[in-house]
């Protein structure tokens, strides 16, 4: 297979490959601080069994980056992996004025890439969006390696911000 045509292996990132408990306190307070939330993803420890995944993965498969964060968080996003060691690959993020539930998003972005390329596996953290993947008929590898609070899951459904 050429590097054109290899199937797609698809990663999300928080609470996938970067631990976000760190920064959860700043959903925890009323009301919520998005700002500092994202300000300080730059310093999110990586998340080994994700990190692994990733690169194991990259040996047969294009690793394309599927988040919930805004769009004003890509410079950061991408100097994160790069530190971390991860595969290059393309990042789908979200517009910064997207308040949409990420299993809709994240599905939507799936079924998009899916129409030119082969999705081998979505691995996430977020068990709507999971759930939502596999109904679709996505391979899914649940990210079940990290603590992500619940006021954080609640964001993602609620607010549509991660």
């Amino acid at each position: 297979m050429t590097p054109d045509n290899r199937p797609l292996a698809v990663f999300d990132l928080d609470g996938t490959l970067a631990d976000t408990a760190h920064r959860q306190r700043f959903l925890e307070r009323t009301p919520r601080d998005w700002n500092a939330f994202f300000a300080a993803a730059p310093q999110d420890p990586p998340l080994p069994r994700g990190v692994e995944l990733a690169l194991e993965s990259a040996a047969e498969c294009e690793v394309v980056y599927l988040t919930g964060r805004p769009e004003r968080c890509r410079t950061d996003t991408e100097e994160w992996l790069t530190r971390q060691g991860l595969p290059k690959g393309r990042i789908r993020m979200r517009r910064n004025d997207d308040r949409r539930p990420a299993r809709r998003t994240k599905l939507e972005v799936l079924r998009d890439l899916a129409r030119k390329r082969e999705i081998r596996m979505l691995v996430d953290d977020d068990d709507l969006v999971c759930d939502e993947a596999e109904r679709a008929g996505f391979r899914v590898v649940r990210a079940d390696w990290a603590n992500t609070s619940e006021d954080l899951k609640d964001a993602q459904e609620r607010e549509g911000r991660t």
